[in-house]
């Protein structure tokens, strides 16, 4: 079988196990450090100052997640920023909650021209982010990927990053290319951390890429964790249970799984 860019990178990223360090909120700390061991990577919740900027020049990949953006914590995610950059490390903008929030939503706004690999969210906080919205309702959006999908394409190519859209079909683009993903669960959104650990998840699979380029890299991690999502809601009597089944379904994925159960498709933006 010919493996697919989301199954060779899963199987890369097993082989090199890279250190994820994830900048992210207190509500999904744990959950989130649960899924990327469980993936295959090394997770390590580095987020204070004088630690974040050093730690992100040694790490594989860096998310950084809006969620519960303490004083602290927010000069940290600058620091470490800052650094990865310097030191060429992939890192992910997670801008939980922005639009309506004033805090959370200038720092995304000074963040995300800072060469993000990636910019992950819902639609609202896209939308929010591209100057098109106000914001959901709280962590949930109030809009559909399809009426983000024009502003994903336009921050993309403002800020030369991959905009991801999470949804019941994921909205995937660069710019110029859009690759959909509609693989996944319902179950993910009752379970706090479901969204926030793909963040992580696009921060270990940027860190492998290889040749492949960064919009697949981020299309990999959304098929894999949606894939994973699908097995474990099958087995679950409800979302504690899902959660728990979730973890143990990406230890257990294979690279030949991903290519034979992916729904991937794109097309030009």
């Amino acid at each position: 079988m010919t493996l697919s860019f989301a199954a060779a990178l899963l199987g890369e990223l097993r082989a090199h196990n890279p250190l994820v360090q994830c900048i992210t909120n207190s509500v999904v700390t744990n959950f989130t450090a649960n899924v990327v061991l469980a993936i295959g990577a090394a997770p390590a919740m580095t987020d204070i100052v004088g630690e974040a900027g050093p730690f992100a020049q040694v790490a594989g990949g860096l998310l950084v997640n809006l969620g519960t953006p303490t004083p602290e914590q927010r000069l940290a995610m600058e620091e470490a920023v800052a650094t990865a950059n310097e030191s060429a490390t992939p890192w992910v903008l997670d801008p939980v909650a922005i639009g309506a929030l004033p805090i959370r939503t200038a720092l995304a706004q000074k963040l995300a021209p800072q060469t993000p690999f990636a910019i992950r969210g819902n639609a609202s906080e896209i939308l929010a982010l591209a100057g098109e919205g106000a914001g959901g309702k709280g962590v949930e959006s109030t809009d559909s990927t399809e009426v983000a999908a024009p502003g994903a394409i336009a921050l993309a190519q403002r800020l030369n990053t991959v905009v991801a859209v999470s949804g019941p079909e994921d909205f995937i683009t660069d710019g110029t290319r859009v690759i959909r993903v509609a693989n996944g669960d319902e179950l993910l959104t009752q379970v706090t951390g479901g969204g926030c650990a793909l963040g992580a998840l696009i921060a270990a699979f940027a860190a492998v890429r290889g040749p492949y380029s960064p919009v697949e890299a981020v299309a990999a991690a959304h098929a894999v964790y949606g894939i994973a999502a699908e097995q474990a809601a099958a087995q679950a009597s409800g979302p504690g249970s899902f959660a728990v089944s979730l973890i143990d379904a990406l230890s257990t994925l294979t690279p030949s799984t991903i290519s034979s159960e992916q729904r991937i498709r794109e097309y030009a933006a």
